[in-house]
């Protein structure tokens, strides 16, 4: 039997397929409000699965009135959302602070609320109301100029996870993935400078086994969220050529490859360090359905030129499934209506595709 990581159990995630997706409202002077809007108003074509906004409702209509959108929105709960979809727009409403959201100009003034928004949906996936968390994007910055400690989306969601009572003894390692076109890539580490990876990679009292949990949580996520029964796991090398057997660097001989040995040992199919610069050619694809690599440029940039409008983040390691679209906020066009809504899009089918997947292993 292949062993699996510790997890949080599904329950008391909601199984029912009628259930809406939790989408959180993200930075109000970015581009997520505006493509949640687009997506609804031209849902009769795109066929989105219902999703709940969590945000103040004058911030919706707002967004609207500037996209010269008529989206008629409606506040209402979690469980009424998915039957009021087709003919209007559900929000969950949030309190909201003194000052409309000026497009292309952050607030730290609005901090409270996009932070109130996603632990609302962690909140919501674990009153089993909602399938699946959607989280639009957040800027760094004003959330940080306004008292946020964490180094991202990533990390808050893992202490939200943590605080629902169901879920505080279970360890969170969350992990992330992006997936475009054909490719899924996860990371060992994520937003760390190039000088820290390798003493970050043999940080851990111990490294393999540490490397070894990271690449079980994949191979659990790829089973259960992306129904593949026996995935195959790459693994991309640190140095180039991965080390040429320790002549151009050790991890791949000291980490790597030793917790690639016991990931066999326990029936995974899961390959030594392969030379990164071979991984991602069409033909080297058709061998694996999945890559962990070490380092975020390392699998990011392959996944972005195959599909840079529609790429999806995915945080494995959560007792939930959630979706991110893979951009920032986009300031710069912000309120002008040209953004693609392309990767929203993406999140919200692969968080519904997810869950659904989830849902049938444990009904």
């Amino acid at each position: 039997m292949a062993a699996g990581p510790a997890r949080a159990p599904d329950l008391p995630l909601s199984r029912s397929p009628d259930s809406p997706l939790a989408l959180s409202v993200g930075d109000p002077a970015g581009i997520g409000l505006e493509l949640a809007l687009n997506i609804w108003a031209r849902r009769s074509e795109w066929h989105p699965p219902p999703f709940l906004m969590l945000a103040p409702p004058d911030w919706v209509a707002q967004a609207a009135r500037r996209l010269g959108l008529d989206i008629p929105v409606v506040e209402t709960t979690a469980e009424d959302a998915a039957e009021v979809f087709a003919t209007h727009l559900p929000v969950l409403p949030l309190p909201a602070p003194e000052g409309d959201p000026v497009p292309g100009i952050p607030n730290p003034a609005h901090a409270a609320t996009i932070i109130a928004s996603i632990a609302k949906g962690v909140g919501l996936v674990a009153k089993g109301v909602v399938r699946a968390l959607v989280t639009n994007p957040i800027a760094k910055k004003p959330l940080y100029e306004a008292g946020f400690r964490h180094p991202g989306h990533t990390e808050f969601l893992a202490e939200c996870a943590r605080a629902q009572a169901c879920w505080r003894e279970v360890p969170c390692r969350p992990v992330m993935m992006l997936t475009g076109g054909d490719l899924r890539v996860a990371l060992a580490t994520i937003h760390v400078a190039l000088a820290d990876i390798v003493p970050r990679l043999r940080a851990p009292a111990d490294p393999v086994a540490d490397y070894a949990m990271i690449a079980r949580i994949v191979l659990d996520a790829l089973r259960r969220d992306f129904g593949i029964a026996r995935p195959r796991l790459v693994l991309a090398g640190v140095n180039p050529h991965a080390g040429e057997g320790g002549a151009i660097g050790r991890e791949e001989v000291d980490i790597l490859n030793p917790a690639a040995e016991i990931l066999r040992a326990e029936g995974h199919e899961v390959t030594d360090a392969r030379s990164a610069d071979t991984l991602f050619h069409a033909e080297a694809r058709a061998g694996y359905d999945g890559v962990l690599a070490v380092y975020h440029d390392q699998g990011l940039i392959p996944v972005k030129m195959l599909d840079f409008r529609g790429g999806v983040n995915v945080t494995l390691g959560l007792p939930f499934v959630r979706t991110s679209p893979d951009h920032g906020t986009g300031f710069d066009i912000a309120g002008k209506g040209i953004a693609f809504a392309d990767s929203l899009r993406a999140a919200l089918h692969l968080a519904d595709a997810n869950a659904r997947r989830r849902a049938m292993i444990h009904g």
